[in-house]
């Protein structure tokens, strides 16, 4: 059987998590965004926002969970699998905050590869902030830009998702996968 793990990209509030969300109750294997967890361990430990305090920690601490999400993607019984993010996604932010990395933030991206990659648009009207969520609607622009060019400078080919109802767009990605 072969493997595929899809990937959702897009900028903070593009509508990944609503659609992983969508697929789970239609019955597929689905990953969550695993970022949340890490700022939520984080503000626990009274660090309001690592990301911004500590980026280097914080994308070392997302890799790692991404790597693990992957691994784990492969060992699933599913013969497709969605994930909330992927490892490019790390090196994505650090480039958009200018922040330089190790050598083994890109050699995770080139030894953990994906299927296919989605990505979802900034879209201005269902843009919402909330407490992990600190990006404005312009940079979460500036965001989706960088995603797109560091999975792109990865190989991949990435298919856009058309801005539409969740359940149209859900259509989408599974027709897409199907041809």
């Amino acid at each position: 059987m072969n493997k595929e793990i899809v990937v959702l990209i897009g900028g903070p509030s593009s509508g990944k998590t609503t659609l992983i969300e969508a697929l789970k109750i239609k019955g597929h294997t689905c990953y969550p965004e695993i970022s949340r967890e890490v700022i939520k361990e984080a503000q626990e430990q009274g660090i309001e926002q690592l990301f911004l305090e500590n980026p280097l920690l914080f994308s070392e601490l997302l890799l790692e969970g991404r790597k693990k999400q992957f691994l784990s993607a492969q060992n699933e019984t599913a013969s497709v699998v969605f994930l909330d993010r992927g490892i490019p996604d790390v090196l994505a932010y650090m480039n958009y905050i200018g922040d330089a990395y190790p050598a083994f933030f890109d050699q995770a991206c080139k030894d953990h590869l994906y299927s296919k990659i989605f990505v979802l648009p900034p879209w201005k009207e269902i843009y919402i902030s909330d407490a992990e969520r600190y990006e404005n609607y312009e940079q979460a622009v500036l965001i989706h830009e960088h995603l797109v060019e560091t999975y792109e400078k990865y190989g991949y080919s990435i298919v856009d998702v058309p801005k539409d109802t969740v359940e149209n767009r859900v259509d989408f990605i599974l027709n897409r996968l199907a041809k």
